[in-house]
């Protein structure tokens, strides 16, 4: 089992950055690859960013150049810094592990993120 806190989530205008951490427990964290989705209202969730247990990242198209995936492994923990918000970047953004060994899920609670105009 692998327990994730989000933080981070906020109201920012537009233009603006906001840092998300993630903070997993329970497994051996360096091990499990990591990401960051979001979902908006009405959609369906999306891929932002991932990086795997050997530190290669991963982008969706709307976040290229604009947010950076990172991890700490001392600190068990994977940050998603997001810089130029877009109001389009508002949603309930949400951490990820997934153990390539046996190909298990887990998911945070989320932390809601709004950009203003």
């Amino acid at each position: 089992q692998v327990q994730l806190v989000e933080s981070g989530g906020g109201l920012v205008q537009a233009g603006g950055s906001l840092r998300l951490s993630c903070a997993a427990s329970g497994s051996i964290f360096k091990l499990n690859d990591m990401g960051w989705y979001r979902q908006a209202p009405g959609k369906q969730r999306e891929l932002v960013a991932t990086i795997t247990s050997g530190f290669a990242t991963n982008y969706a198209g709307s976040a290229k150049g604009r947010f950076t995936i990172s991890r700490d492994n001392a600190k068990n923990t994977v940050y998603l810094q997001m810089n130029s918000l877009k109001p389009e970047d508002t949603a309930v953004y949400y951490c990820n592990a997934k153990q390539p060994w046996n190909l298990s899920s887990y998911w945070g609670q989320g932390t809601q993120v709004t950009v203003s105009s």
